[in-house]
């Protein structure tokens, strides 16, 4: 009897739900699948040992009996290895996703019958998308902007002196202070410390360590005693003073002023041969600082263009609901109290509604570069991904493998080449359409 060729006789049907959502429905009969478990069989027993027998020897009665488990799960895999094959054979589909709706079960005897739900991409018509041209000038880095840069450098790195002058603007104060908001016994010593210190530090300048305490403080002398209101936001990081109103009594010790660099001190601290050569290699930093602010008006111009001339296309609604689910997520990281989830639900109609306009943005823009992807045959290589994974290690202070296993283990892997490939998309085709 000749033997059976799974991917040939597994039987193949698409019931069209839209053009973007479709249902395969994969079916095998009883001969197919008891020409399949027999292969199985024969597969397993070929590689275990079982006590009396030698390796690989195990008669397949006994193999039957003992791995009844693992020979449906191998048989499992098997038909929906061959499926897959013919999802991906079918040139006329353009795939997204595959998800199972019924998984394959055995019955002795019976046909086996399962399901996929396949997300395909929609049609979209980009037109001549390369003819499309923006105008974006290029920012020059004039003498003022430079000496502004310097001057802030020199500030920056100046050293901070005691003042018999009331504080100004960008001083730091040398303070102890008490407030009103009782910190839980377990507070953390972060949470501690922002409510009461002795002294402590506290700088006039942005971001505000104590909100308030710039417009509290300025003006401020040493052994002089001032009041903060300070009032934290709701997304505020130590989420016990999120949305609170908490006061403070402030006593000042010393007010310290910054003493700005001379171009001498100032050389040798960013370790420049002249200012000369300083400002040289500044002007060229701001320029590429301008030109990554330039590209970026640029993508944004171009994609808008682009956009608006495909117009409207289907979205694959399962694709659309997962990403509303994840916009919806993004809005409830402001949740901080139980006040802020109790607003949240209250206006859960209108989160959803935000969530889902934001979602089908971001999936419009994702197909679209897609389809510019393939249309231009540009793709991500695995070379360029393990630059990426090195980069962010090292931003976030973890080993590559870590990092690694980290973004495999929330589902992050894929998402991150997604992202690099529409950067890499989006780069090129702004770069070909500034004029």
């Amino acid at each position: 009897m000749a033997k059976i060729n799974l991917n040939d006789a597994l039987q193949m049907e698409v019931k069209s739900n839209s053009s973007c959502a479709k249902e395969f429905v994969f079916k095998a009969t009883a001969d197919v699948i008891k020409s399949e478990e027999d292969r199985v069989v024969n597969y397993i027993a070929g590689m275990v040992q079982l006590p009396g027998f030698r390796a690989g020897k195990a008669p397949v009665n006994i193999v039957k009996t003992k791995y009844v488990k693992e020979i449906a799960d191998e048989l499992r895999n098997r038909l929906v290895g061959a499926a897959i094959n013919k999802l991906e054979a079918d040139k006329s589909l353009d795939i997204l996703t595959v998800n199972f709706k019924k998984t394959p079960e055995f019955e002795a005897g019976k046909d086996v019958e399962f399901s996929f739900d396949v997300n395909v991409a929609p049609e979209i018509a980009l037109g001549d998308y390369k003819a499309i041209k923006i105008d974006v000038p290029q920012e020059e880095v004039s003498d003022k902007v430079l000496e502004e840069r310097i001057d802030m450098y020199r500030s920056m790195w100046g050293s901070y002196a005691d003042s018999d002058q009331p504080a100004k603007d960008g001083d730091m104060l040398k303070v102890s202070y008490k407030s009103d908001f009782t910190a839980p016994e377990d507070a953390s010593a972060s949470l501690k410390r922002q409510v009461e210190a002795t002294d402590t530090f506290i700088w006039l300048s942005e971001p505000e360590f104590i909100p308030g305490c710039i417009k509290a403080l300025t003006g401020a002398v040493k052994g002089g005693e001032y009041q903060i209101k300070a009032e934290y936001p709701a997304d505020y990081r130590e989420s016990a003073l999120a949305g609170k109103t908490v006061n403070y009594t402030v006593t000042v010790s010393a007010v310290q002023t910054r003493t700005k660099l001379d171009d001498q001190a100032l050389i040798e601290r960013v370790k420049a041969p002249s200012m000369e050569e300083f400002r040289s290699t500044l002007r060229k930093a701001i320029e590429q600082e301008n030109n990554g602010k330039r590209m970026e008006k640029a993508q944004e111009e171009y994609y808008n263009k682009l956009s608006e001339s495909i117009g409207d296309f289907e979205l694959p609604p399962a694709l659309l609901d997962s990403e509303t689910g994840k916009e919806l997520q993004k809005l409830a990281r402001d949740i901080r109290t139980e006040e802020d989830a109790e607003k949240f639900k209250a206006e859960l109609d209108a989160h959803k509604k935000t969530a889902g306009e934001n979602a089908a943005k971001s999936l419009r823009k994702a197909l679209i570069l897609r389809a510019v992807a393939k249309a231009e045959n540009i793709s991500v290589s695995d070379n360029e991904v393990a630059y990426q994974m090195e980069t962010m290690s090292r931003y976030y202070g973890y080993k590559v493998q870590e990092m690694r296993n980290l973004l495999s283990q929330n589902g992050s892997m894929e998402e991150l080449r997604q992202d690099m490939l529409n950067a890499k998309v989006m780069y090129q085709l702004a770069e070909n359409a500034l004029k």
